[in-house]
């Protein structure tokens, strides 16, 4: 083989591992954006509760509770969400919710995107002979300190937990839709 041929060899070799390179590194700093993305805080999340129509079971009813990225950057949840009914004057009743014992994965949001977290109401006449209402939920969104208050009125129990929660799950809720 003539030394031309051989420097045409090398050269084609050499911008074919270039080409695989550069491909390579754009590959890895597209997952690192995509692990990079930061927690959803409360400054960029909004969080809202779905209707509840069509899940209802005996002594239950269903309601997804949203999780909106109103921010311009993806964020992630990952999780549970802290969920606690509000009284009348502002202080906690009940216990906080309890935790359905899903098997939960990141759920990477994009700007405008909303997840999910089944919320399970169950029937306080089932639980306590004295109904306490609650006038709205106290939501912390999955890694957060800060809640945002939903307002929805239901009966809660004063030392019973009427509230079951399920992880964070990507795509806006579906009435009647359970997997708790």
């Amino acid at each position: 083989m003539s030394w031309r041929r051989r420097a045409e060899v090398i050269a084609l070799y050499a911008s074919v591992l270039i080409a695989a390179g550069a491909a390579t590194s754009v590959a890895s700093a597209h997952r690192a954006t995509a692990a990079a993305a930061p927690n959803c805080s409360a400054a960029n999340t909004q969080i809202w509760l779905g209707l509840g129509l069509g899940g209802g079971t005996a002594g239950s009813t269903y309601y997804p509770l949203e999780f909106s990225n109103v921010g311009h950057r993806a964020c992630t949840l990952n999780g549970f969400p802290g969920v606690s009914a509000e009284g009348n004057g502002g202080g906690q009743v009940g216990p906080s919710a309890g935790r359905n014992g899903q098997h939960h994965a990141t759920v990477t949001l994009a700007a405008g995107a909303t997840a999910h977290a089944i919320l399970r109401v169950v029937d306080w006449g089932a639980l306590c002979s004295n109904q306490v209402p609650a006038i709205a939920l106290r939501v912390y969104a999955p890694g957060e300190t800060r809640a945002e208050e939903v307002p929805f009125s239901f009966g809660a129990c004063a030392h019973q937990g009427v509230l079951i929660v399920g992880p964070v799950r990507a795509g806006v809720g579906i009435p009647g839709y359970t997997t708790s």
